[in-house]
This record gives C-alpha cells, structure tokens and sequence, in this order.
C-alpha cells in the first residue's frame, strides 16, 4: 500500500497550537502541521497512565488503554464542583464520615483522601449546581481499601436514583439512574459515574458519595458536569473551572502532496458522543470545496456526505464501529465498516486538498488518520477495518 500521509499511529508530534502529521513519500518525512487550539488547561492520561495537567493550546495525547496514543478532542465543560480534591472543605456535608488527606493519587500526587464511615449510609453530601433540568454527569476515582469496598453515587432529590459501585471487582453492581458506568484507571483506582436526568420543576438537588455499611475506601477528583456523559478529569481548588473546546480551527493543507482523483482515505477514531448528524472530519479538495465530510447519525452510523452532490449515502456500519475507509477512484466511491461496505458513483472526480476535524462537535479520540495516494483493492480496504 502506498501511504501519503500518517497523521497518528504511534508516531505523535505536537507543540502549543500545532500537531503535526507526515508524508512519507519517497521514504523521505515531510511534516505537515494542523492548527491546534484550546484556551484552556486540560489533563490526559500520560505515558506512565497518570493524569496529568497540560498547558493552554497543547493538544492532548492519551494513552489510556492504548500504548500508541490517540489525540483527545473533546467540547467544552465544566466542573461545578468547586474542590474536587479537598474532601474536607466545608462545602461537602459530613455525615457519619471522616475525610483524611496524603495519599497516593491518580496524578501522581499524595492529594488523595480516605473516606471512613462509622454507621450505615455515611455520606458526603453536596449540591448538585444550577441548571437542574439538564442531564448531569456526576463523577470520581474511587479506590478499594477493604475486602468488601462498595459506595454509591446518589441524588438526594429521588431516594431512588443512585449507582452501587464494587471497587474490588471493579463493576457497577446496582443502577437505577438513566446511566452509570466504571472505568479502570490502574492502580486499584476506578473512575465511577453516575448519570442523572431532570424535567423541569425540579431544584435543589443534592448528590452524595454514600456507603452501605461501615467502610473504608479512597477518594480523588469529583467532578459534576451538565452533559450525558463524563469527560476528561477538570481540577478545581475554590471555584467551577471550565475546560474550553479542543479544536484545530484551520484546514491542513495537503495539496503539495499532489493526490489525484484516486485515492482512499482511513479513519482509526474512538467515537465516545458525536452530536446527532454533525461534521467531526471534513474532506476538501484544491479549490477548498467540501468533498466529503463524516458523521454520525442518529442511529449511531457512519454516515459519508457526498457534498458536490448534495448526497448522504449512509454506510451500513455497526455502531460500535471505530475504523472505516473510503475509497475514491474517479467517479465511484465505495464506503468500508467491519464487514460491510457500501458504494456508489459521484458526478464529477473528486481530488482532495485539505483536510479538518472538529472537536466542537465530537467526544473522540483519533488514533490515526492515513491517506494512501491510490485506490486500493476491495482486500486492502477490508484488511485496514477489521
């Protein structure tokens, strides 16, 4: 297969407002940069697995779950919960507990805290913010420190809704909210959240971390965002803080590379939320013309629009579906998922040009993006997606 360009796989080069991808044409590297841009600090899991805190503009390399890395680009959020590491600030209500700090943490730091309970239903009880008819993510690393280590995530507002999480084997045990989830962090630590739906009429609701019985565990890093799904860890120390959009706002350009009309495009992408049928990766040619851009729609499909033809052929993909290549040689493009493909014809050629992905839009992690200055095979297609 002839490679043009490698954006990721392994091989990731990035500085304040810039990452770069590479044509290897000739086995000679040229760098081609994306514009990169977030006014704003941000973490991302390091080489090492922990979180760390990197600087305003500098993109994010995550290598949770995947020793290569993946570039994180996520919208903006904030933490409502003004100390996410201070459990003994007075803005958590004690009941029953007693909240001790200088342990090992998710960051490296000793800014953990053990949590002990002295009766049933010990708790740290805090408020759950404004804007309670919106979904809300409620989150934080949690760590086993007995045999039996379970606590719940609860809103005080419904006795009902809560998430019972098992620590020890690292599963959630009980939900009745309209969603939770358990994520493993290394080092006995899980980052466990709990999802809580409002409608309107709905105010003062309060959240509590909980135990069932007289217990002991450690806790790091709460967090309490408006959305339907966690994102990444936001530090606060006295007040909300708000991690602004990932984004890279200019196209890269790639027509010294000199791709023709034949070509296929490939797309290694964690898709964790795409907003319903909007752009996260768009295509276009010499003349800065829309050629294709990729989506998502609203049964969690790839969707591919044709934009010179006013087309949306959508791929008949799974939805769990995270790699997939599209195929151009002349006027007929064939669309590849994980046993499946779809094709169909364009009124004029396409060549392509420039290239954009957007984070405003998207919840992603791009593990790479390759552009081969041919059109391959239907084998070498399906060989790059399974």
């Amino acid at each position: 297969m002839a490679n043009t360009l490698k954006f990721g796989n392994g091989e990731w080069y990035g500085k304040k407002d810039t990452i770069l991808a590479y044509n290897d044409e000739n086995s000679n590297y040229k760098p081609l940069p994306f514009n990169f841009s977030r006014a704003s600090k941000a973490t991302v899991i390091n080489k090492d697995g922990l979180i760390e805190e990197v600087g305003s503009g500098q993109p994010r390399i995550d290598y949770k779950d995947d020793s290569e890395g993946a570039l994180l680009l996520e919208p903006s959020r904030t933490n409502f919960l003004t100390y996410s590491e201070d459990f003994s600030n007075n803005s958590y209500t004690k009941t029953n507990v007693t909240v001790t700090s200088g342990f090992l943490a998710p960051n490296g730091s000793t800014n953990a805290t053990k949590l002990v309970s002295s009766a049933v239903n010990g708790q740290l009880l805090f408020g759950g913010g404004s804007g309670n008819t919106n979904t809300k993510s409620v989150s934080v690393f949690a760590k086993a420190n007995t045999s039996t280590s379970k606590f719940k995530i609860i809103e005080q507002y419904y006795s009902g809704h809560q998430t019972l999480f098992d620590l020890n084997l690292g599963v959630v045990e009980f939900n009745n909210s309209v969603g939770s989830k358990i994520e493993d962090y290394g080092n006995g630590w899980y980052k466990c959240t709990h999802i809580q739906s409002y409608t309107s009429g709905q105010t003062n609701a309060t959240f509590a971390f909980r135990t069932n019985t007289p217990e002991s565990l450690f806790i790091w890093g709460a967090q309490l965002e408006v959305g339907s799904y966690p994102t990444s860890y936001i530090p606060t120390s006295g007040s909300a803080v708000t991690r602004l959009v990932d984004d890279m706002p200019n196209h890269l350009n790639i027509n010294p590379l000199n791709i023709g009309n034949s070509y296929t495009l490939f797309l290694n992408a964690d898709l964790n939320k795409v907003v319903n049928n909007k752009v996260f990766c768009e295509i276009e040619n010499s003349a800065s013309n829309d050629v294709f851009s990729i989506r998502i729609n609203n049964g969690g499909k790839v969707r591919v629009y044709n934009a010179l033809d006013s087309a949306y052929p959508t791929s008949s993909l799974e939805s769990n579906t995270n790699k997939w290549a599209i195929r151009i040689d002349e006027n007929s493009y064939k669309i590849f998922g994980a046993n499946s493909s779809r094709s169909g014809t364009l009124a004029t050629a396409r060549n392509i040009g420039e290239i954009k992905f957007y984070g405003i839009f998207a919840d992603l992690k791009i593990n790479n993006f390759n552009i081969y200055n041919t059109a391959l095979s239907d084998t070498e297609c399906q060989a790059l997606v399974n």
